[in-house]
């Protein structure tokens, strides 16, 4: 029986909501953040630190740094040194931050597309070149292209590859063997690997992820890794993360980087936020799981038996839908377009995930059932709608 109600639906709209600022008739199912509430031990956390009253200048308390060890030991079998972890206001400055400390205007970063829009940002805006070392696809499955990627990282002027473990868009768990496969040469060629570990948490149950710095002994001594609450307990907005970093060099570096930077200092609720997510909110999370999952077996489920025409890449992580289109013909955008435009479900085009995204739409499987439902019609009568008019 379950203790939570992920059924209930809560109205974004005029909260100043990214996801929800859409016309009254739109369904988002876009940017990556659920509609769900999050686990009331982190509502009650942040109602308590509110309830006081005084919101003055924030410490980093010593349970935050027992949270994040304690958390990543018993669900990750993974032991971190206090001394590896940095507060951060967030995974995508602590990306830029560390784009700037550790490579230099004009050098390249490695990126396995499709990937996170976001890398994009952090390498162009920053005076870094971005190089697509495209994962392999065999019309099922994603894997690393080696031989691609080892040509990329023997460029000299190549001097950081950020990893996305697990894989957003495309929903894979890497395997420590292919992890560490990775570390071998990346250490052979001097590349630093920045892993994005956000949705580390968002997995199928009973699946668990390896985090990089897991894999082996190279891995953990040539790798800084972005870890957070915020994607799998829905508190983005808090703005609560940490960089963990076993090398103590490295660490000294991206340190240095994200107090020059500013974003080291915490806000007056992102500790107790995270300290409450990871101590008192596992029977949340895994009731999450499970929901989520359905979620994603209902409209996979649909699409195969309603829309043929697409096809859903198996995925064992995130609760986002990387749907393939290649047997339309057409740019997955006009595609985006043409439904939001017919039926108001807004989905997003794979393009921004780089060049091998083209012929894909990402889903957000993070509402409740109904949603999905209303979803998945909506993207039944737009394919229609768009496959009548050519």
């Amino acid at each position: 029986m379950s203790n939570y109600d992920f059924d209930q639906i809560t109205d974004r709209r005029n909260t100043g909501s990214l996801k929800w600022d859409v016309a009254e008739n739109e369904l988002p199912m876009w940017v990556a953040d659920m509609d769900f509430q999050t686990a009331p031990a982190v509502r009650e956390a942040i109602e308590k630190r509110a309830a006081h009253g005084v919101f003055g200048y924030t410490d980093v308390e010593e349970d935050w740094y027992q949270a994040y060890m304690n958390w990543w030991e018993r669900r990750h079998q993974f032991s971190i040194k206090k001394e590896w972890l940095t507060f951060c206001t967030g995974v995508v400055p602590a990306i830029s931050s560390t784009v700037r400390k550790l490579t230099t205007p004009g050098e390249n970063v490695l990126i396995q597309t499709p990937v996170y829009n976001i890398f994009f940002n952090s390498i162009v805006n920053n005076g870094r070149n971005v190089v697509e070392c495209p994962l392999a696809y065999d019309g099922e499955n994603y894997e690393m292209d080696f031989e691609a990627l080892e040509e990329k990282l023997s460029d000299p002027q190549t001097s950081l590859m950020i990893l996305c473990n697990p894989h957003n868009p495309v929903g894979r768990i890497w395997e420590r063997e292919t992890l560490a496969r990775v570390g071998e040469l990346c250490e052979k060629y001097h590349v630093t690997v920045l892993s994005d570990e956000i949705h580390c948490d968002i997995t199928r149950p009973g699946t668990g992820y390896i985090p990089f710095a897991a894999a082996s002994e190279t891995c953990k001594n040539i790798s800084v890794t972005c870890i957070a609450p915020t994607k799998a307990f829905n508190i983005a907005g808090i703005q609560t993360a940490a960089v963990m970093i076993p090398n103590e060099a490295l660490h000294h570096k991206v340190w240095r980087a994200l107090n020059t930077d500013e974003v080291a200092e915490p806000n007056v609720f992102a500790i107790g936020a995270a300290i409450a997510a990871f101590t008192k909110g596992e029977d949340w999370l895994e009731e999450l799981r499970e929901y989520l999952f359905e979620n994603r077996t209902y409209m996979t489920d649909y699409i195969r038996k309603e829309i043929p025409q697409l096809k859903v890449t198996e995925a064992d992580a995130t609760y986002l839908l990387w749907v393939d289109c290649n047997a339309l013909g057409c740019s997955a955008k006009e595609l985006a377009d043409a439904i939001r435009k017919t039926t108001g479900l807004y989905v997003s085009e794979g393009a921004q995930y780089g060049k091998t995204g083209e012929q894909f739409l990402r889903i957000n499987l993070a509402c409740q059932k109904s949603r999905i439902a209303d979803g998945c019609e909506r993207l039944k009568r737009g394919v229609e709608a768009y496959l009548s008019q050519k």
